[in-house]
């Protein structure tokens, strides 16, 4: 039992491990010193590159490209967009491919000018075939899609994946008609977006470094100074929940730990609302849909 519980606590320590709090809590100072000294000198590039380099560390990121404290989810965070054209051979089928990481989307599109003032020409696609990774795993799995159709220009044939792709590669097979010449398609593949768990210990410190880049973006230093502090306080908040946390696992009785928990969580979906709802449309649409059911969740029984 006892060695059942050191593992237990050796685990934990480890997991916990993985984010260098005290590292970014340091961060979180000087960004509020540097934003304090500057005039009109903010070197906002290298600040936004050491914050976002916080947030990687904040969300725990595995070797493999996923993380401890956010997940990949289907809402487009960009495209990787590649143009073929394709000859026409005969009866005989070209194969064009396209490679991309957390890939959730492939979008096949026939454009309606090849050039400047040239118009584009009809593509047959016989299939898509996707060899990918799902995120999760690390085995390789085939996802085969017939479309047995004609792209026309301005035509548009969206493919979803089955399952998010850690690494995905995308072969097209496709010919022109030897009548009206080669055509050209459009492959763009939709990346995933990161989504930060609101149960996260870190959800606040993530919230405040999102919101200084925001302020970065607009050369607002009160802003910066006041959500560094909030970033560095909070992980203190953090840090110290996570001590008193690992050195309880060994303990008997744990409900001293677990029983705060809810609220803590309650707490950092709460701030992760805050952060959604100041940010674009589409995530103000999502901070919404959070703050209705965490609303419903808290609502008395």
């Amino acid at each position: 039992m006892k060695r059942a519980m050191f593992v237990i606590a050796l685990v934990a320590t480890t997991a916990f491990a993985q984010v260098p709090v005290e590292k970014v809590a340091n961060d979180a100072i000087v960004f509020d010193r540097v934003a304090e000294a500057s005039k009109r000198d903010l070197p906002s590039d290298l600040l936004k590159r050491i914050v976002n380099e916080d947030i990687e560390l904040l969300r725990g990121r595995r070797s493999d490209g996923s993380y401890q404290y956010a997940s990949y989810e289907r809402l487009e965070a960009g495209r990787i967009t590649e143009s073929f054209s394709v000859q026409p051979h005969g009866d005989k089928m070209q194969t064009v491919e396209a490679k991309g990481a957390w890939i959730y989307r492939v979008i096949l599109d026939s454009p309606a000018r090849r050039m400047l003032v040239t118009k584009n020409r009809p593509v047959f696609i016989d299939r898509v075939d996707i060899e990918y990774i799902p995120q999760g795993s690390s085995t390789t799995k085939v996802h085969s899609v017939p479309v047995n159709a004609t792209l026309t220009p301005r035509d548009v044939k969206p493919i979803d994946l089955p399952e998010i792709a850690r690494q995905a590669t995308v072969r097209i097979y496709a010919k022109a008609d030897e009548k009206t010449g080669y055509g050209n398609v459009d492959v763009a593949l939709v990346q995933a977006r990161i989504v930060d768990a609101s149960d996260s210990p870190y959800a606040d410190a993530v919230a405040s470094a999102k919101a200084i880049l925001r302020a970065l973006d607009a050369n607002d230093v009160p802003s910066i100074r006041a959500m560094a502090s909030r970033m560095r306080d909070s992980l203190r908040v953090s840090n110290v929940a996570t001590t008193a946390t690992t050195a309880a696992v060994p303990a008997t009785r744990t409900i001293e730990v677990t029983a705060p928990a809810a609220n803590v969580a309650d707490y950092n979906e709460l701030q992760a609302i805050e952060d959604l709802l100041t940010g674009t449309d589409a995530e103000k649409r999502e901070g919404l849909d959070r703050l209705h059911q965490l609303v419903r969740r808290m609502r008395p029984r």
